[in-house]
């Protein structure tokens, strides 16, 4: 059965691609965003677009009307940045949140999706983080998402909104912005690969991530709705597979037809985490959900998207 979905960020990286699979399956879509860093070429055209800030009074409530469910996308996701500007991670993180999750009481809305980060694990977890491991964030980005989760938490018994909170684990694909000085690792080095230019690697490359490509990310939200309950569970997505940032670099300068094109190392950033990787156990269990997608497939996806996109710019 169609229903009505709110897509927070919906003109962003992650939330477009969820609007697209939304409407890939005949549910009716919402998009709210205040196109600080969502660009208004991402939203679909069969969506709906409320234009505006979550965090100002008003806006959830006019974004939520109407609708049976909401995928909560919209954030400030980069570490450096809330490192740098704390006050506006809060703002972007936590009180747009705060302000959605009372928005969505009111409009009895039955389903909210959170996206939340591996960066509410911190650098505490040897091996696979589930989600019963310590959450020992490293940054203001970390925290708040964290804080934001335990709210969602709450909310099935506190405000009656039936909530199901994502760890994503390194998101990549097409549509992230390359052209942002917070942009992933991977738009960052597609961009300098397909200019013939070397990365800074902060460190020796050895730290390791979960990449997990966005189309794995987009089903991965539709699962989490359509589950009977969510009753605040907190579910990790990511492959379950470990790449170091350094042999990163070498597949991507190969998929760019780059190959020995050497990285250039600079001293570690702060707040940044050593090695992050999934336990996918229950996404399994509770969601039905395996990311299907490699990283060579991903890699080779994405680069063609940055090939198209960086020879529209220039």
């Amino acid at each position: 059965m169609s229903r009505q979905v709110l897509v927070t960020g919906g003109a962003g990286f992650i939330g477009s691609h969820v609007a697209d699979a939304l409407l890939a399956r005949g549910d009716q879509v919402v998009v709210v965003d205040d196109f600080s860093s969502g660009r208004r070429q991402n939203v679909p055209a069969r969506a709906r677009l409320v234009e505006g800030d979550l965090s100002e009074p008003g806006v959830a409530a006019r974004a939520v009307a109407g609708c049976d469910a909401v995928v909560h996308c919209a954030a400030l996701p980069s570490v450096v940045r809330s490192v740098e500007d704390p006050v506006a991670s809060n703002r972007s993180n936590l009180e747009s949140s705060t302000r959605l999750l009372l928005a969505c009481r009111d409009a009895k809305v039955g389903r909210l999706v959170y996206s939340s980060s591996s960066a509410v694990y911190g650098g505490t977890v040897e091996g696979p983080a589930d989600e019963g491991a310590r959450e020992a964030p490293l940054s203001p980005y970390g925290m708040n998402k964290l804080a934001a989760e335990h709210l969602f938490r709450m909310a099935p018994a506190l405000y009656g909104v039936d909530c199901v909170c994502l760890r994503y684990f390194n998101v990549y694909g097409p549509r992230q912005d390359p052209s942002s000085p917070y942009s992933g690792v991977i738009s960052i080095f597609i961009t300098r690969a397909l200019a013939g230019q070397p990365p800074e690697i902060h460190g020796d490359g050895s730290q390791s991530r979960d990449f997990t490509y966005v189309g794995d990310v987009a089903a991965a939200n539709l699962a989490a709705l359509d589950v009977p309950a969510g009753a605040g569970a907190v579910v990790n997505v990511g492959c379950g597979e470990s790449t170091e940032l350094l042999a990163l670099w070498h597949a991507v300068a190969e998929a760019c037809g780059r190959p020995g094109l050497p990285a250039q190392h600079g001293p570690p950033r702060a707040g940044d985490i050593q090695h992050s990787l999934a336990a996918t156990g229950r996404a399994r269990e509770l969601l039905g959900f395996r990311a299907r997608t490699s990283l060579g497939v991903g890699l080779a996806s994405t680069v063609a998207w940055y090939r198209a996109a960086l020879s529209v710019r220039t």
